[in-house]
């Protein structure tokens, strides 16, 4: 079995800048290092149990396939602060069928952001025997 030490999530943007100042400023995110200078500097960001690599430049935003799972602690309070921010909500919280409450959301390329509320009662949660 390999032994992970960490985890990355590597993002090329097609535009630096504007992602670095979405991630950073917008959604709130700690910058965890940056290296390199100027307008192509990679910047990594906090997330939680990983990290958030944006660095580099594509000439076309990524497949529609990559999708970012962020927890938060509420949705609801996240949607007002992030409307606040002038970041679109693609799709306002809902509770799904198997008990987490989702919205989703967007970041400059149009890479699908999924910030989810697990609430108290839900099985994730339930940790036997602690």
């Amino acid at each position: 079995m390999v032994h992970v030490l960490g985890s990355r999530i590597l993002l090329r943007p097609t535009d630096p800048e504007r992602s670095r100042a979405f991630y950073g400023e917008q959604l709130g995110l700690a910058v965890y290092r940056e290296f390199g200078t100027g307008a192509e500097r990679g910047t990594v960001f906090f997330l939680g149990g990983g990290f958030l690599e944006v660095s580099g430049r594509s000439e076309t935003p990524p497949a529609p396939a990559v999708r970012l799972w962020l927890q938060v602690e509420d949705v609801a309070a996240a949607r007002e602060e992030l409307r606040a921010k002038g970041v679109e909500i693609v799709r306002p919280p809902v509770k799904e069928p198997w008990g987490l409450v989702e919205m989703w959301i967007a970041d400059p390329d149009g890479t699908p952001i999924v910030l989810v509320e697990v609430p108290a009662d839900h099985p994730i949660r339930y940790r036997p025997g602690i």
